[in-house]
């Protein structure tokens, strides 16, 4: 998986995790937060590694689809551009 993938996966799983279910969550953890490998959360649940990567696709996949119904890292990631750039031009503000 490539590390930006990576890095929109975790702020998916963030914002949407807890819609995943309790399997689901604790793969996407370990795989996600605690960088564990494929390998080693197939051994730390006793289940194939196939089980695991089946899992953080369909994972991945729901965290994807939440996100282009809900849309709430898009509008997330806009206000707090719209943040910084209020905060930009209150500094100015203040400057004068």
């Amino acid at each position: 998986m490539k590390v930006e993938e990576n890095i929109i996966l975790n702020k998916l799983f963030d914002a949407y995790g807890v819609l995943l279910s309790k399997g689901q969550q604790f793969i996407m953890s370990s795989y996600l937060q605690n960088d564990l490998t494929v390998t080693e959360i197939a051994e730390n649940l006793e289940i194939s590694r196939q089980a695991v990567m089946d899992s953080v696709s369909k994972a991945g996949k729901k965290l994807y689809e939440f996100e282009k119904k809900l849309g709430f890292l898009k509008k997330t990631e806009t206000l707090e551009k719209e943040n910084e750039m209020l905060k930009h031009k209150l500094s100015k503000y203040e400057e004068e």
